[in-house]
């Protein structure tokens, strides 16, 4: 089969499409013929070898891709050959065939397609647990969602407004705020104005009547996450879901108390590893809301396999929008 291989890390294009062996299912695992695999920001950083957790090489890089159940091995009793799956793997995705553990595959709906699957793992799944597990958004209270036209604001926006919440969606150019608010958006911020420390709390400040926001989702952090603390609401919670921006930030623990807020964060993967259950409710909310059309998906940009250093780039840079994913 094709796959990108990384047999040393390095920038991202330095490895290129290999013929390896086909994987074959062990105990417990299906085989998906791979239809579509997401471009993730975190996938540059596994290749650099800058991420938190790096597998042995060589390894195929890729998470959470869509496809066709095409084997099982031993002891699968919840899957059949041919069925669609979103398997929730930690690499392999780029590639034609991928093995992954049956409990870690997700049976589509009937009405959800590939592509629109694809636009789901590690976005509405992070976007899920950082308003329900961590923020414990409850109907009514205002999110305010920075990085809001990538994969993961634009899931939490739509998960958002399922929840009964109203949402500011932080967007960086005007042309951009068409999508957000397309996905629900009741308003939005400038994020890229001058002074952001000072900015983003008078802009939220103009929304709320002075109040701030209940909810902040930070993708980004850098100097992003430093504005949005202080546009916080009293008893307001701040959820780190990554550092898209470069700096990873510090806090001082006195504005915690001074303010009564809360700063946590969401690591997707511990949830598959330590609370499968929880991640099992997740995507039976999502595939719910998707069918009875309370979410729906965002576009898909589709690059071939050998073009994946390209997606990528164009994914870091801003150039794409909504979701980006290869065909292998």
């Amino acid at each position: 089969m094709k796959a990108i291989v990384i047999r040393e890390f390095g920038p991202v294009g330095s490895a290129q499409v290999e013929d390896i062996e086909t994987p074959q299912p062990g105990p417990g695992e299906v085989r998906v013929e791979v239809a579509l695999a997401p471009a993730n920001f975190v996938d540059t950083l596994v290749m650099r070898g800058v991420y938190q957790f790096l597998p042995e090489r060589p390894f195929v890089p890729g998470k959470g891709p869509v496809g066709t159940v095409s084997a099982l091995g031993a002891d699968v009793a919840d899957l059949r050959i041919g069925d669609r799956v979103l398997a929730m793997v930690e690499q392999g995705g780029y590639a034609e065939v991928v093995c992954a553990a049956a409990d870690q595959c997700y049976a589509l709906p009937d009405a959800m397609g590939f592509e629109q699957a694809t636009t789901i793992s590690l976005a509405y799944d992070t976007a899920w647990m950082a308003l329900t597990d961590r923020a414990g958004l409850k109907e009514g209270e205002t999110v305010l969602v920075l990085g809001a036209t990538g994969a993961v604001g634009l899931a939490a926006i739509q998960l958002a407004k399922a929840r009964g919440a109203r949402v500011i969606a932080g967007v960086a150019s005007p042309e951009k705020a068409a999508l957000v608010q397309d996905a629900g958006a009741d308003a939005t911020v400038d994020i890229a104005r001058d002074d952001l420390r000072n900015s983003l709390r008078a802009q939220v400040h103009d929304l709320t009547g002075k109040v701030g926001v209940d909810v902040v989702i930070d993708p980004l952090g850098g100097d992003f996450f430093d504005a949005a603390l202080r546009a916080l609401a009293w008893r307001g919670r701040l959820v780190v879901v990554g550092f898209a921006a470069g700096r990873i930030p510090t806090l001082r623990a006195n504005y915690l108390l001074l303010k009564n807020i809360a700063v946590t964060g969401v690591q997707i993967s511990d949830y598959r590893k330590r609370r499968p259950d929880l991640m099992r409710q997740c995507f039976a909310e999502v595939f719910d809301l998707f069918v009875a059309g309370a979410i729906r998906t965002t576009p898909v940009q589709v690059y071939a396999l050998e073009d994946y250093a390209r997606a990528l780039r164009d994914l870091v840079d801003r150039r794409a929008t909504g979701r980006v994913a290869l065909r292998p």
